[in-house]
Parts: C-alpha cells; sequence; structure tokens
C-alpha cells in the first residue's frame, strides 16, 4: 500500500516584496516524511484554487503549521486591534471550514501553533491578543535574538491532565516544550478539551469531544527537530499511525 498524504496548509508571503508566493516551512515537510512517514503536500491557501471536498479526497489528513499572521478576530467575534497583528484571510477561509469538515468525519488533522489557535476558533473559541499582557502570564513570544537552536529550545513545561491522550503519547505527565507565539486560547471552544497547560495557566495542548479520528492540537512546535526530539517524534508517530489507519480503512471501503 502507499503512503497516506498529508495536506499541508500553506502560508502567503511575498517574494523580494514583490511576489506574492504560497509555501511551507521545511521543518514541516521533513517532520511529515520523516517522522509520520507520510507524503508532504502543500495546500495553497486560496480558497479560489482549493475546493475543500477535493482536497479532502487527495488528502489522508493534514497538518495546520504555525505562520506569522494571526485568525482574523472576526472569527470569533472580536473587533480588530493593533495587538491582533497581522492578518491571512484567505487562510482562515481555508483552515478553519476544513478543520470542521475533517473533524466531522474522522479524518485525522494535527494543528501546530497558529493551527492549534485555529482548532479553537473553528470550534467557537476565542483567543487573547497578547498573552504577555495578562496579569501573572509569561511571555511566550520567540526570543528576538540567537541562533535558530536558540530560538527553538525548550522552555517552559506542559503539564497534562490526567488519563489525557497525550499522556499515553509521551508516557509521562509533563514534557518541557519551546514557545513561539504571542496569542493563546481566551474562550475554549464548545467541543474543546484542553488536554494541558504551561505553568502560568496558558493552554498548550488540545483534543476535540467526540471526534471520531485523531483531531490533536498544540500550542508550541513539535516541527523542530521532529526526528530527534523526545517530545515531537512520537507526537508525529502516532499521526502516521492515524493517517495509515485512515488510509488503510478508505481503501477497505472502496473494494
Amino acid at each position: 500500500m502507499r503512503k497516506p498524504v498529508v495536506g499541508i496548509i500553506a502560508n502567503f508571503f511575498m517574494i523580494n516584496d514583490q511576489y506574492p508566493a504560497q509555501a511551507s516551512g521545511n521543518m514541516n515537510i521533513e517532520a511529515i516524511a520523516q517522522v509520520a512517514g507520510a507524503v508532504p503536500m502543500i495546500i495553497p491557501a486560496l480558497p479560489d484554487c482549493v475546493d475543500i471536498d477535493e482536497i479532502m479526497g487527495v488528502c489522508d489528513g493534514f497538518l495546520f503549521t504555525g505562520g506569522r499572521p494571526n485568525v482574523h478576530p472576526e472569527e470569533y467575534g472580536h473587533e480588530p486591534t493593533e495587538a491582533h497583528g497581522a492578518f491571512d484571510r484567505d487562510r482562515d477561509r481555508i483552515a478553519l471550514p476544513l478543520i470542521r469538515a475533517c473533524v466531522e468525519a474522522g479524518q485525522p488533522v494535527l494543528g501546530l501553533c497558529r493551527g492549534f489557535q485555529e482548532f479553537n476558533v473553528a470550534m467557537g473559541g476565542t483567543l487573547h491578543p497578547e498573552i504577555r499582557d495578562l496579569p501573572g502570564r509569561m511571555n511566550h513570544r520567540m526570543p528576538p535574538d540567537g541562533t535558530l537552536e536558540e530560538k527553538f529550545a525548550h522552555c517552559h513545561l506542559v503539564k497534562f491532565s490526567p488519563g489525557s491522550p497525550f499522556t499515553r503519547i509521551f508516557g509521562c505527565g509533563e514534557v518541557r516544550v519551546n514557545s513561539l507565539h504571542g496569542q493563546g486560547i481566551e474562550e475554549p471552544g464548545r467541543r474543546v478539551i484542553v488536554e494541558g497547560y504551561a505553568p502560568d495557566g496558558t493552554a498548550e495542548a488540545m483534543t476535540i469531544k467526540d471526534a471520531p479520528g485523531f483531531a490533536m492540537a498544540v500550542q508550541w512546535h513539535p516541527e523542530y527537530n521532529a526526528a530527534g526530539d523526545v517530545v515531537s517524534k512520537p507526537l508525529f508517530e502516532t499521526f502516521g499511525d492515524a493517517l495509515m489507519a485512515w488510509k488503510q480503512g478508505a481503501a477497505s471501503a472502496a473494494k
């Protein structure tokens, strides 16, 4: 049987400040190919060019990655402010309905950083524009200086709820992770189960209640050093197992 195919939702950016493009970081692609054992396929976040039903038919699951633009606050009933930062409305229009459709179908989905926030908004939740401004919260943003290794270094713990699926994946109740985000969950969506928190109370891991398939998301960036990190590797391996199970089920149904 062929490997599963994973759609990696792309981000918009400008090449040389002139040429519009769609892309995803190598780390996302390598994590899917080398650890999840699947074929990575970049999906452009262009609603006029992408049909959700069609890409769900092509792909066995989807990875919702991080990205500098944030989910537009209109998607969760808030007014935009300067603190909300930049936006990518086209990605909103692809990612949010795609998450909902995949959850209902049981098609495997994994969210990372912005993807974690997209899961929450897709389920009707809201976001803080800048969690470091909240009393008692730490600064979760990427360090402004330093090497790539320093920017993605583990910097705080995440503690999971007893019996959480994440505890089963990692084999322990807490892990140390990196932190490169400014926004975070304000109110969890209706079906969002927050499975893990940072020491300051920031939500860091979630599952979707009653999802018939793999539907998990984390606020950190496990794609960095995915093959060598003791937290990242089992997460992507578990995602890969879910992808293969979905593909085998689809193949059996087609016979």
